[in-house]
């Protein structure tokens, strides 16, 4: 059961599905349409969820190719922000969406796979586990108390979690000095629609998106806060006054006066990680394991990448009717260590951006004497592909993961085990292809070299036959050698070998739950 239909609940529902579970979703939301927090998607979350068929959607409803505006005082540097120089990815660029965009395509997609999405069902408690081996959660619906049985229980509801408190996990960091504003505006001005308009003051940021989802566009700004006792932090809170929100366009010196304000609200900021996030049969993802500031755009994307890790596992484990400790122990290790380096980021970023600290505010004064270079820098594509990159996680590998294998004798030619598998040409049976195409299909990909011997797929083929369709080989003419190396639903290599051994193959497999003893 996914307690939480946010990205990453929805993401954790559709990857746990795709990988053999059945799967429950509970929000205790009435109605699933919300007003949008996160406003981009990067290319590592995307290339995780194209497996589950939804990126053409989610790259419909998107700005793939976004302009902005930097406003440092009077001066405006324009800067394009779409394709980059990232031959690695299929997604080389930044992408702009909606969050409510996001979840509706992941919940249509689960309703095109039936899987139900219980609104207004509040997830109450957890009693202990019974004789069966079964969790039995405590939950409150319209018609009252209802139990529910599950194998697994994945908490992805968010910063106030439940579940996290389920787990007893401590919650660990501190509160901001600073709050989010978000708005849907009307203005008045000469601001050119349809553009990202950053501006840049002493004071801290103020972004506007062609975003609104009430109105033409929507405002993120920062201001002082002091620690609220009881705030529910990362939550859309009370309205903010239009008057307020009047003074913090006009603070921002963006050209624009605000003619109508359809929809405010104010966001407690913080930065905190969970002590724990579950090993057994009880796993955190998103917000409820780690809470960020909006700076990078990493909220969103990396709760997104929690629930394709732990999705494909909970599957596999539920197909292989036994117990998997390596595999998910693995979950908490790999994720608890990605998510301390993206608050890392993340508060740097953040520290720049909005910080009240002298030496903060003194930074962004400078700024607009440097607005004569920026267009200088701008303009080397290598620089701007190099921030989309970093803001894309490619500091995340898992190289001290369990499921991290090399075999004997290593293949050097690949990424260690734990890294992610780059995007990059290849031939199959005499076709081009690209090695993201071969895997934007769920399961574990091997692929095989030129001259590795036929038993190796033929070992695969014969596999359990539970999890036979999700397992897939690919013979890889292009690539000379007599080795192989096995890709994760997730994108990340988990084995690799100079030599094409079957037995050893196949003992990673079982470990992580793809074939039986």
């Amino acid at each position: 059961m996914v307690v939480g239909a946010g990205p990453a609940g929805l993401t954790a529902a559709l990857q746990a599905h795709a990988h053999g579970a059945t799967v429950r979703v509970v929000d205790r939301r009435a109605d699933r349409i919300r007003p949008s927090r996160a406003m981009m998607l990067h290319a590592r979350a995307l290339e995780g969820l194209r497996p589950l068929g939804v990126t053409d959607e989610l790259l419909d409803r998107a700005d793939t190719a976004p302009e902005a505006h930097i406003h440092l005082g009077r001066k405006v540097v324009a800067a394009r922000l779409g394709r980059a120089d990232l031959p690695d990815t299929a997604f080389p660029h930044l992408t702009l969406v909606r969050q409510a965009d996001v979840e509706d395509v992941l919940w249509q997609a689960l309703r095109k796979r039936g899987v139900p999405v219980d609104w207004g069902v509040e997830f109450r408690r957890l009693e202990p586990e019974a004789a069966d081996g079964l969790l039995r959660a405590e939950l409150h619906t319209a018609r009252g108390l209802e139990q529910h049985r599950c194998r697994f229980l994945a908490g992805c509801d968010g910063q106030s979690s439940t579940v996290r408190g389920v787990l007893g996990a401590r919650w660990r960091g501190g509160p901001y000095p600073v709050e989010a504003v978000l708005a849907d505006l009307e203005l008045d001005g000469s601001l050119d629609p349809g553009l990202l308009h950053a501006a840049v003051g002493t004071a801290g940021l103020a972004f506007l998106f062609a975003l609104g989802e009430g109105a033409s566009w929507r405002m993120l700004a920062t201001r002082p806060a002091a620690p609220q006792p009881g705030a529910h932090y990362g939550q859309l809170g009370p309205p903010v006054p239009a008057e307020e929100v009047v003074r913090l366009v006009r603070a921002s010196g963006l050209e624009a006066a605000v003619r109508e304000v359809r929809w405010s609200a104010q966001v407690p900021l913080q930065h905190r990680i969970a002590g724990t996030f579950g090993s057994t049969t009880v796993f955190l993802a998103g917000d409820a394991a780690h809470a960020h500031s909006p700076a990078g755009g990493q909220g969103m994307n990396n709760g997104i990448l929690d629930a394709l890790s732990l999705g494909w596992r909970l599957g596999f484990v539920a197909q292989a009717g036994r117990q998997l400790p390596e595999l998910l122990g693995s979950y908490g290790q790999e994720r608890r260590l990605a998510a301390r380096r993206v608050l890392a980021l993340t508060h740097v970023i953040f520290f720049g951006e909005a910080s009240p600290h002298p030496a903060a505010r003194a930074i962004r004064a400078l700024l607009p004497l440097c607005a004569p270079l920026l267009p200088l820098v701008l303009r080397r594509r290598w620089l701007t592909s190099k921030g989309i990159r970093l803001l894309a996680q490619p500091f995340v590998r898992y190289r001290r993961s369990p499921i991290s294998v090399d075999g004997t004798p290593r293949a050097g030619s690949w990424p260690r085990p734990g890294d992610r598998l780059p995007d990059g040409p290849a031939t199959v049976d005499g076709r081009k292809v690209r090695l993201h195409g071969l895997t934007a299909v769920p399961g574990i990909h091997i692929f095989l070299e030129r001259d590795a011997g036929p038993d190796v797929a033929a070992a695969v083929t014969a596999a359990d036959a539970r999890q036979a369709p999700l397992l897939h080989v690919h013979r890889l003419t292009s690539h000379p050698g007599s080795g192989l190396v096995a890709v994760r639903p997730d994108g990340h290599i988990g084995f690799r070998c100079a030599a094409a051994d079957v037995h050893q193959l196949r003992d990673w497999l079982r470990l992580v739950g793809a074939l039986g003893d």
